[in-house]
């Protein structure tokens, strides 16, 4: 009897305790706070998924049988995506039979057979689709399945491989479409969901997170990064906001397994939304092209020519006859901005010059030997990239200074200067110690030192004469096709 009154004191006391602690706590977060929402539960993705999933179709693609590698070997159909996508071999294991609780594939006809599988989404009433390109690459025919099972063939409207965007149409109407959500308006540990079709397992629905926003992983593409499950075939399925909106296009994974590991990526729909609507008007995306090549501008380069902070695009080499060379953009170059949009890092400059109309005036901001300077150029039209070709390194050696940094250097012959297309500088005959340790090698050419143009040894020993020797000193040189800055420190 002791035992329980004890045990009922007990009882009583916890439970006021408990009470009291419940309600003290309850008066400090307030109701409409992150913590008191999230104690509520998860989020419920069944509404998003009834608004959403009948605008989601399956899309699978197929090809004639002797384009299509490995299809002697029996390898699994609803997994060649996958083997394409990642560059996985496609393995020469017999089949081991059909998958448990699905019919064994119908013979196909000796014209064509299935390719791969993927997902997309509607974008409009009548018909029009979005999808992944290298879900319709190389397909002869693509078959689009709808939630309520009716199957259409579709037509390739047009396809861009660099944004990984394609516009496939079907022959329908009333089909119900999908909304359109603000990127800018994602943010990131926001909830998101994909539904699509991986494996050939349809209307498969994953959620997840925003990782992260503006991942460099594409030169014209900044992608969203999410933990949502995405898996072979769910390629070109949308990625939706807790609105239903679609803010994405599910296009790549990151894996060192094949399978899923956690790091997903979409195209952001407003990237997507404007290529989409170049393809649906003229089959295909034109582009702004400017003809520098270009590379990121290092902490210890900022810093030794003065311009403060890593930031914009370095010109390694300007194309001859591009835009960019009647513009007066020389290679060394820093490009600051673009039509008064700031570049901070060198990526951020083909997807504004690629956005931009071919034909547009548009003005350069650029950083040359400690100063800011506007030059007006005319955007061109995108073109296949020009391959680099590496220039013969000549070898003669005359006159040598600069010994104190590790170079014995000389003048450029005439000759290389009208291959190189150069007014002057000094080519490095030997790089040793400091010099060397900074990269530089026999047969570079110096073009400027501390910002300051170098015409000749004349101009090259003058320049060095005025340097602290015990300060690091930065270098413009060329090496072939292209031009980059080096910085030379002082031996410790």
């Amino acid at each position: 009897m002791m035992f329980n009154t004890i045990d009922l004191k007990t009882k009583a006391l916890t439970k006021w305790l408990g009470a009291a602690l419940l309600i003290s706590t309850a008066a400090l977060v307030p109701a409409g706070s992150t913590w008191a929402q999230a104690a509520r539960g998860l989020p419920d993705f069944t509404e998003l998924v009834e608004q959403v999933g009948p605008s989601v179709v399956n899309i699978r693609t197929l090809e004639k049988a002797a384009a299509r590698p490995g299809a002697e070997n029996g390898a699994d159909e609803d997994m060649l995506e996958f083997f394409r996508r990642f560059g996985i071999p496609i393995p020469n294991a017999p089949r081991q039979g059909p998958r448990p609780n699905r019919p064994s594939p119908a013979p196909q006809d000796e014209e064509t057979q299935p390719r791969g599988v993927g997902s997309g989404f509607i974008m409009s009433a009548d018909g029009f689709i979005m999808t992944n390109a290298h879900v319709v690459e190389g397909a002869q025919e693509v078959l689009v399945t709808l939630t309520d099972k009716r199957e259409f063939k579709a037509r390739i409207v047009g396809s861009d491989k660099r944004t990984d965007v394609a516009v496939v149409k079907i022959e329908a109407t009333g089909l119900p479409a999908v909304k359109v959500g603000d990127v800018n308006r994602l943010k990131v540990g926001e909830w998101v969901m994909a539904i699509g079709s991986p494996f050939g397992l349809e209307n498969t629905v994953t959620a997840g997170i925003v990782s992260a926003k503006q991942r460099d992983t594409g030169d014209y593409l900044p992608l969203i990064q999410t933990d949502v499950a995405i898996n072979p075939g769910n390629s070109g399925g949308p990625l939706i906001n807790m609105r239903g909106e679609v803010v994405g296009i599910n296009s790549q994974i990151y894996s060192r397994s094949g399978g899923f590991m956690g790091i997903s990526f979409a195209i952001p729909m407003d990237e997507a939304v404007r290529v989409s609507e170049q393809l649906r008007a003229t089959g295909r995306v034109t582009r702004g092209r400017i003809g520098v090549q270009i590379e990121q501008v290092s902490k210890d380069v900022a810093e030794s020519i003065g311009l403060g902070k890593p930031q914009g695009a370095m010109v390694r080499a300007v194309e001859s006859g591009s835009v960019a060379e009647k513009a007066g953009v020389e290679a060394g170059d820093i490009i600051l901005k673009f039509d008064g949009k700031s570049i901070e890092k060198s990526a951020d400059l083909p997807r504004l010059v690629g956005r931009t109309k071919p034909g547009t005036r548009s003005t350069l901001t650029v950083f040359r030997r400690g100063a800011t300077k506007e030059l007006s150029i005319t955007v061109g039209e995108f073109e296949e990239e020009k391959v680099a070709t590496k220039e013969r390194e000549t070898k003669p050696r005359v006159a040598s200074a600069g010994q104190a940094l590790g170079l014995s250097v000389s003048d450029v012959p005439e000759a290389l200067k009208k291959q190189l297309k150069i007014k002057g500088g000094v080519k490095v005959d030997a790089a040793v110690d400091a010099a060397a340790r900074a990269g530089l090698r026999e047969g570079d050419v110096i073009l400027a030192i501390a910002n300051m143009e170098v015409l000749g040894v004349k101009e090259f020993d003058a320049v060095l004469g005025k340097l602290d020797k015990g300060k690091a000193v930065n270098l413009l040189f060329r090496r072939g096709e292209w031009t980059q800055y080096a910085v030379i420190r002082p031996a410790p």
